[in-house]
């Protein structure tokens, strides 16, 4: 999922992409042919896709040249988007940028070598390289581009509009930039998180009993996750809205909706015993995490039968 500032993409299990929201430069209206693709990004009024061969598509506003891939459009394997400037990553751990430039958020700091990941905030630029810390560069007009001491432990990263996200390998998240509406203050406890996200003026981070937290900018009510707060698997966040992804119970297989196929499967796992989260709580079926493929479990994929038609 992505989230634009005011249009969104899905990525489904096929490879197409949906795209919903404001289309007034054609950044909902996906090129032919919409499939092989294998993330998505989305920045302020532009989309882009990342395809099963390491090729980008971009589309919609193209008025700093954000849809012109640069030469040689291979081997990339994840992507970000900024307001008007676009991030590629390669297989070789290199950064590619461009798009606007006018903060230097395309002039990637040397060496340009193994990054693992990439964002973009409004006018700047982050990296996360192999060794846990970040590299940051672009707009640093509020210090978002001032990483906070010790620069080390990360294990993922956001930017918003003019501050940035950074997740630790224990769990607790690092903002920093312009605090404005408290988008830099992590709710307490600031622990157990297993992914984040960044908006416009607000910050996301999914927990890992698969609830979201919010914090900041909230005047449209992006930061009020509707109830009931479970079962997330994940996050995106837009200029002024909140994506939650959720599992279906009962989709073992994991196509978006509980049919016959899901239920050969659980039938497959009747009666199993030691179900844990070694064996991905017998392999989907254990419903309840009891620990055992029975009546229990039964009753819950009842529930959900035919969900998501």
């Amino acid at each position: 999922m992505a989230g634009g500032d005011a249009h969104s993409l899905g990525l489904k299990f096929d490879g197409s992409i949906v795209a919903w929201g404001d289309n007034s430069i054609g950044q909902c209206t996906v090129p032919y042919p919409n499939s092989g693709f294998v993330a998505v990004a989305a920045g302020y009024n532009n989309s882009l896709g990342l395809k099963t061969d390491g090729s980008i598509v971009v589309w919609g506003n193209n008025s700093y040249g954000q849809c012109t891939v640069p030469s040689p459009n291979s081997g990339f394997f994840e992507v970000a988007a900024g307001y008007n400037h676009i991030l590629g990553l390669k297989t070789d751990g290199s950064i590619v940028v461009w798009g606007n430039n006018s903060y230097g958020q395309c002039n990637v700091p040397l060496p340009n070598t193994e990054f693992i990941a990439i964002a973009a905030g409004a006018d700047h630029s982050l990296g996360l390289k192999s060794n846990g810390s970040i590299l940051a560069w672009g707009n640093n007009g509020n210090g978002q581009c001032n990483i906070p001491s010790p620069n080390m432990d990360f294990i993922a990263i956001k930017a918003g509009g003019f501050f940035s996200i950074g997740l630790k390998s224990n769990g607790s998240i690092i903002a920093w930039g312009y605090n404005g509406d408290g988008r830099c203050n992590v709710p307490s406890p600031n622990s157990d998180f297993v992914e984040i996200a960044a908006g416009g003026a607000f910050g996301l981070g999914l927990k890992s009993n698969s609830s979201i937290v919010a914090w900041g900018y909230n005047y449209f009510g992006q930061c009020n996750v509707p109830s009931p707060n479970s079962g997330f698997v994940a996050l995106a966040a837009g200029g002024l809205h909140s994506i939650g992804l959720k599992f279906i119970d009962g989709d073992i297989n994991g196509d978006a909706a509980v049919d016959f196929v899901d239920f050969a499967l659980f039938a497959n796992h009747w009666l199993e015993m030691d179900c844990e989260e070694s064996n991905n709580w017998c392999s989907g079926a254990d419903l309840d995490k009891s620990g055992s493929v029975d009546l229990y479990d039964l009753g819950k994929f009842a529930e959900y039968w035919l969900e998501g038609f």
